[in-house]
């Protein structure tokens, strides 16, 4: 056939040939038998299999992928220890970080409060740092140091009374330190004591001023010598001085009776009254305080005194009643007669064995300063006015008796 190859053509265009040197002409044609293997060998390289020899003759696309992968996963690694390295600098220095990159946290909360009421309680010898750290553990403001901060960053620091106060909870620092300064906000228990109430009375009154129980009161009361009252007084009648308290919610039953002890001591030393004697002078300042009228307590102490001086009875109504567990000054003649009660002034000479009610300052100053006068006998005469008379005879005074027992007759209801 015509144009058909020579035997040394076809020989030279197989595999091999050019890399022996032989290398075909640019403008060689190739021959059929070439055309149909390269046709042959067309096939998609997705579809060709990876193998070996398909490796080894030099094959693009698997190596090309092979790298592909390598270097994701070089990446994911360096990615990893950066992370890990990222997340260990973020844990130790988030503060120093965030300072730097702009991205500090608020530290304090914005406006008033929240509404809900919460209490917090600021000691005697509490410093900035403390109060600060007492409204973050109530939940008052965002951190422990907020109120601090805010604090140094004032000129002059502000002074806190120590007491309980009601602010509210998610304050901002700034509204906290107005609340604390606002007197309004400063919460107490006020109890008004009355001179001449019994102690059953008094720790009524203080249970009432207070959340506390009254048995709590009872139980502290029971327990005086722990109170400061000596053991050799019957009981701690009489040495809770009367008065208008302020009492923090927080302090205890004992809290406060120690407290009206303390300000009965500090009221005995200021008027000169040596320890050892402090029980007689309440006893008998206790005595004058249930006996007598407001403007009768020099004279009553009088009458008292110059009965001991003279070795009389004191023959006081209101101790009978007292040891009879009573509080008016009204007796019965078999109670006036019962040795078995300590108290009893008809038959056991002397002061009581006791106080037999909270005296004021006026009945203590009057105990150690009774008026001058010759009186031994007294009676109450109206019970309206607290008037009394004073008399140096007992003639005398069974008249101001037989006045007492008219006025009495004329208001049956009278219970003193």
């Amino acid at each position: 056939m015509t144009n058909e190859p020579s035997w040394d053509a076809i020989f030279t265009s197989q595999p091999g040939a050019e890399s022996a040197g032989e290398t075909r002409g640019a403008e060689q044609p190739l021959t059929r038998r070439e055309l149909r293997e390269r046709e042959g060998n067309r096939e998609p390289v997705r579809d060709r299999p990876e193998s070996a020899s398909f490796r080894a003759a030099g094959g693009d696309e698997p190596p090309k992928k092979r790298r592909r992968l390598t270097w994701l996963w070089v990446l994911l690694v360096i990615l990893g220890l950066g992370g890990g390295a990222a997340f260990g600098a973020w844990t130790l220095f988030e503060p120093q970080i965030r300072k730097v990159l702009g991205w500090e946290l608020p530290i304090d909360y914005e406006g008033t409060g929240n509404g809900e009421v919460v209490e917090i309680a600021i000691v005697t010898g509490d410093t900035g740092s403390d109060i600060s750290a007492t409204l973050f553990d109530a939940g008052v403001t965002m951190t422990k140091n907020a109120f601090y901060q805010h604090l140094i960053s004032l000129d002059p620091s502000p002074t806190f009374q120590p007491g309980t106060y009601a602010l509210q909870g998610e304050m901002s620092s700034e509204a906290a330190l107005a609340a604390l300064q606002d007197p309004a906000n400063h919460v107490i228990d006020k109890v008004l004591i009355v001179e001449g109430k019994t102690l059953p009375q008094v720790i009524q009154a203080l249970a009432d001023g207070t959340d506390i129980p009254l048995e709590e009161f009872q139980a502290a009361a029971a327990d005086y010598v722990n109170l400061g009252v000596p053991a050799s007084a019957p009981s701690l009648e009489g040495y809770l001085f009367p008065a208008t308290y302020t009492f923090q919610p927080s302090w205890t039953a004992r809290d406060i009776l120690s407290e009206m002890v303390r300000t009965m001591y500090q009221k005995l030393d200021a008027a000169g009254v040596p320890v050892e004697q402090r029980h007689e002078v309440l006893t008998m300042a206790a005595l004058i305080q249930k006996e007598s009228g407001p403007l009768d307590m020099g004279k009553v102490s009088r009458v008292f005194w110059n009965r001991i001086d003279a070795g009389m009875l004191l023959q006081s109504d209101a101790t009978v009643r007292y040891g009879a567990g009573g509080t008016s000054i009204l007796t019965t003649g078999a109670e006036r007669s019962d040795a078995s009660n300590i108290y009893n002034t008809y038959v056991h000479p002397g002061l009581p064995a006791g106080p037999i009610s909270a005296p004021g300052e006026e009945a203590i100053q009057a105990a150690l300063n009774p008026v001058d006068g010759p009186w031994f006998y007294f009676v109450l005469v109206n019970g309206e006015t607290g008037e009394s008379q004073f008399s140096t005879t007992l003639a005398e005074h069974n008249e101001g008796v037989k006045k007492w027992q008219a006025w009495l007759r004329e208001h049956p209801d009278f219970d003193n």
